[in-house]
């Protein structure tokens, strides 16, 4: 390996860590003081709208809502496997096939090919948020139909129960999202190492911006209950 080539793979390797490390961290704030992060505040929220829409029988509210959610989740997912596609398209022309090894072994040893494991890379993420936003539009259909289902009706389906299906759907929503974020990061990769690094430094920051809210005033005014203690 020529120098050029070893500080890339620290680079590389820096990147991963960085992003790990974020991660991790994210993680650790969502199950310790879930009112501190926007991901918590908004499953808090939506298991009041899910016990508001059910008690007062806003059926109207709640299909629009879900429609809404759906039709953008289909799009990112229908936006996902486009671009996987393309790349596919790209890493299968018949000058790359022939040279592309299927061993993966033989894929980190011959460095020559970098470039398409790059771009591998890309198209793995890409798979994995359609993955994700599809399973995404599974979780929101059903609760399309639980939610308008009279809680009389049936004593094992209750507003709590129909809130966390809302919730492993918007897990999945955001698991598309932080696919297309970290391929954005894996993108810069195929201009160098160096500007991997860079934008996963950049990603973080923008992403600790969204993750993390400073509204202390409203963790003041709901204390945690039950459901939020660790």
């Amino acid at each position: 390996m020529t120098q050029g080539q070893w500080w890339e793979m620290i680079f590389v390797a820096a990147t991963f860590v960085v992003l790990t490390a974020y991660h991790l961290y994210w993680l650790h704030q969502v199950k310790r003081q879930p009112l501190r992060t926007y991901l918590g505040i908004t499953k808090h929220l939506r298991r009041m709208w899910v016990e508001s829409i059910m008690k007062e029988r806003r059926d109207i509210l709640a299909v629009q809502t879900l429609r809404n959610w759906i039709m953008a989740a289909s799009f990112l997912a229908s936006t996902a496997m486009l671009i996987s596609l393309g790349l596919l398209g790209l890493l299968f022309r018949t000058e790359h096939a022939t040279d592309l090894p299927f061993d993966i072994l033989q894929i980190f040893s011959r460095l020559r090919m970098l470039l398409l494991v790059k771009v591998l890379l890309l198209v793995l993420h890409f798979f994995f948020a359609f993955f994700s936003f599809t399973l995404a539009i599974r979780y929101f259909n059903h609760v399309n139909f639980m939610i308008n289902v009279p809680l009389e009706c049936d004593p094992m389906l209750n507003t709590a129960y129909v809130a966390n299906i809302l919730n492993l759907g918007n897990i999945h929503y955001t698991l598309g999202m932080r696919a297309f974020y970290l391929g954005a990061v894996v993108a810069l990769w195929l201009f160098g190492g160096e500007w991997m690094f860079a934008g996963a430094l950049l990603t973080v920051i923008i992403l600790y911006r969204q993750d993390h809210c400073c509204a202390e005033d409203y963790v003041g005014e709901c204390p945690l209950t039950e459901e939020w203690k660790p």
